[in-house]
């Protein structure tokens, strides 16, 4: 034991303990949340309150290892990242794979346990991603249209797998999010911006008349479009419910087991999807309030962490993990309370998911690495 003490000692000193805490807690908060939303299920709270556990103990075990871990040894390995990623997305199309409740080819299962691909290779995307970028900026020229070219070909071919695959349209708007952030952050001029924006403009009348069908277009336009759904049973049913639980809980909320939307089970995907339109309803707006504050603490600490490091990859995959918990926390708490489509992103930490949780944080060991190994000024390129 006194041989372990010294390393252990080292560790807490040198490794970003504060965004470990501050998911910790968020994550504790969100199995006791999840152990109300999901008590009215048929299989009860204890599944998912144990799942969502283990999942806990998986993710610290790999934070800790992924911070100890030389980010580079990763990086370096940038173009079997990217094989990996898509092989993983590939076993979808096989026996292992399956389909949600939305339709969604999304999940591997493995007996009893399920996995979601995107989770994990989201991991291997943003570092990925981040050393294609660094060397462009570091020993090229990001700006020139071949950099930008070989940059929008790169993220466009991974979202394409997982468009093809399994259908999962979240997930895809999750990557391009993350794309998109890491660009402005790796220095790409305005101009090129403005020209993105232009094409999808263009592109955007095809794949919503060809691309996407009605149900689709129902969905994106609903939060928007009153005559969609008038009567409220229909597709709109899903942020109905939403509002109401969150208009009941008021200040303070029912309290927990009280929730009359979540109990009776009139709030769909309370545990994963409305899980924050289940916090407004039992715990009250002084709890959302608190989750939000926590969340945005941890998307803080991870650009802290990135302006700090000064070496354009370490920056880059810490603003890319910001991007990740950004997209997904506005885009969950939108669908909640009515102001962006429902397209199946959970809350961060917070929502129930197995793959989420020691995915997101194997992801923040990585940033936590950032950190634990600052690199010599010979290294530093950003400024």
């Amino acid at each position: 034991m006194k041989k372990i003490r010294p390393y252990v000692k080292d560790f807490v000193k040198r490794a970003d303990m504060v965004l470990l805490a501050m998911c910790i807690v968020c994550a504790l908060f969100g199995i006791v949340v999840i152990s109300s939303a999901s008590s009215a299920l048929d299989d009860g709270p204890v599944r998912y309150v144990l799942v969502q556990s283990i999942s806990l103990i998986i993710g610290i075990v790999l934070f800790v290892l992924l911070t100890i871990i030389d980010l580079d040894v990763f990086a370096e390995k940038w173009m079997v990242l990217i094989v990996l990623e898509v092989a993983f997305m590939l076993l979808l199309l096989t026996p292992l794979g399956y389909a949600d409740n939305t339709g969604n080819r999304a999940w591997l299962r493995f007996g009893p346990m399920g996995v979601q691909p995107t989770e994990v290779i989201k991991i291997a995307f943003i570092i990925a991603m981040a050393k294609h970028m660094s060397y462009l900026k570091n020993y090229k020229n990001i700006n020139s249209p071949m950099s930008i070219l070989q940059l929008v070909v790169h993220c466009g071919f991974i979202i394409g797998v997982i468009v093809a695959i399994s259908k999962d349209i979240g997930s895809a708007l999750v990557f391009l999010f993350i794309f998109i952030i890491m660009l402005f952050c790796a220095g790409v001029k305005l101009y090129w911006f403005l020209f993105g924006l232009a094409a999808a403009a263009a592109v955007t009348p095809f794949v919503w008349t060809k691309v996407l069908n009605q149900r689709y277009r129902d969905r994106i336009l609903c939060p928007y479009d009153m005559s969609i759904d008038p009567s409220g049973f229909g597709i709109r049913w899903q942020w109905n419910q939403s509002r109401l639980a969150l208009a009941s809980g008021q200040l303070t909320g029912t309290g927990l087991y009280n929730g009359q939307q979540t109990q009776s089970r009139a709030l769909p995907e309370a545990h994963t999807d409305f899980i924050f339109s289940v916090i407004g309803e039992e715990l009250g707006m002084i709890a959302c309030v608190f989750v939000f504050l926590m969340l945005l603490a941890i998307i803080a600490r991870c650009i802290y962490i990135g302006v700090k490091s000064q070496n354009t990859l370490s920056m880059l995959v810490c603003m890319g993990a910001a991007g990740s918990l950004i997209f997904q926390t506005l885009e969950n708490i939108g669908m909640c309370i009515g102001i962006a489509p429902i397209i199946g992103i959970t809350l961060p930490f917070i929502s129930y998911g197995g793959s989420s949780m020691f995915s997101l944080l194997a992801l923040m060991g990585i940033v936590s690495g950032v950190k634990y190994r600052p690199k010599p000024e010979r290294f530093r390129s950003y400024r």
